[in-house]
């Protein structure tokens, strides 16, 4: 088998495969519908774009939902249940106000009003519709989407016979058997006091591995500075890293993400907090 490999960006973020192929068109291929995929998920599922599913809902434009966004919005749902609130799709309903407000008195105020309309209580998913308990709460897939891609490019990449494979969506990684010389991919986990190198290595086959960290961006409003990861208490320190290792991407990154928030969270998932 020979190495090839692919890089494109999607979702605001630079993506590669690796794959073993015996046959640079079989890759080829692979690579190409892996690529699509992702390019249709990113077009579906964009807060900011305005014929996206995401923005249809939010703007209280659609109710109906298909059968692939029922079943994201139902786990987003479930996985609310089980992080007790940490991992929230409902919190865009606050998003704008990190975006675009630069008062920071006025920002407290607005964000004061609008936290009562946060929580995946607001919303309920009745048949093939979703329905709102009030006018102001919006979701945001943004923090789920990305890890679903990744789960998706493994299931196009094993349609197409590819055995071998590493799939990295800007630190969303997801490791396909092993290597063809029979050896377990690699990954290192930056230090994130100094992201010229890195703190630890793990090894990986046929698991995800998502980092989330502080320290990536941040928003400024007046005098103060929050991390990108918003929460509705900006008072909880948070985490520098936390990575987790599980089966699947979207799992590891619902939890990584959490346990930012929270390290006590309980995960039986394999942690590292950096």
């Amino acid at each position: 088998m020979k190495k090839y490999i692919y890089k494109f960006e999607a979702m605001s973020s630079p993506c590669e495969l690796t794959l073993y192929a015996d046959k640079k068109t079989l890759a080829d291929k692979a690579a190409e519908a892996v690529l699509l995929e992702t390019k249709r998920l990113e077009k579906k599922y964009n807060y900011y774009k305005e014929n996206s599913i995401v923005s249809l809902i939010n703007s209280r434009t659609t109710q109906e939902l298909d059968a692939e966004t029922k079943s994201i919005l139902q786990r987003a749902k479930q996985y609310y249940k089980l992080t007790d609130g940490l991992f929230d799709i409902t919190i865009a309903t606050i998003k704008e106000l990190y975006r675009n407000e630069k008062n920071l008195e006025a920002f407290k105020s607005k964000k004061e009003y609008l936290l009562q309309f946060i929580g995946c209580e607001h919303f309920s998913i009745k048949r093939n519709k979703i329905v709102f308990d009030n006018k102001f709460t919006k979701i945001d897939l943004g923090g789920f989407v990305k890890e679903y891609a990744v789960d998706r490019a493994v299931v196009v990449l094993k349609k197409h016979k590819i055995t071998s494979a590493l799939v990295n969506y800007s630190g969303d990684i997801y490791a396909l058997g092993k290597k063809p010389d029979g050896s377990q991919f690699t990954i290192g986990i930056k230090d994130p006091k100094n992201r010229e190198l890195f703190a630890t290595e793990v090894s990986l086959q046929d698991q995800a591995l998502t980092t989330s960290a502080s320290y990536e961006r941040n928003y400024t409003i007046g005098s103060k500075t929050y991390s990108h990861i918003i929460t509705k208490d900006d008072s909880k320190k948070m985490q520098n890293s936390v990575s987790i290792i599980s089966s699947n991407c979207v799992e590891s990154g619902v939890f990584s993400t959490s346990m930012m928030i929270n390290r006590d969270l309980i995960t039986s998932n394999q942690v590292i907090i950096i």
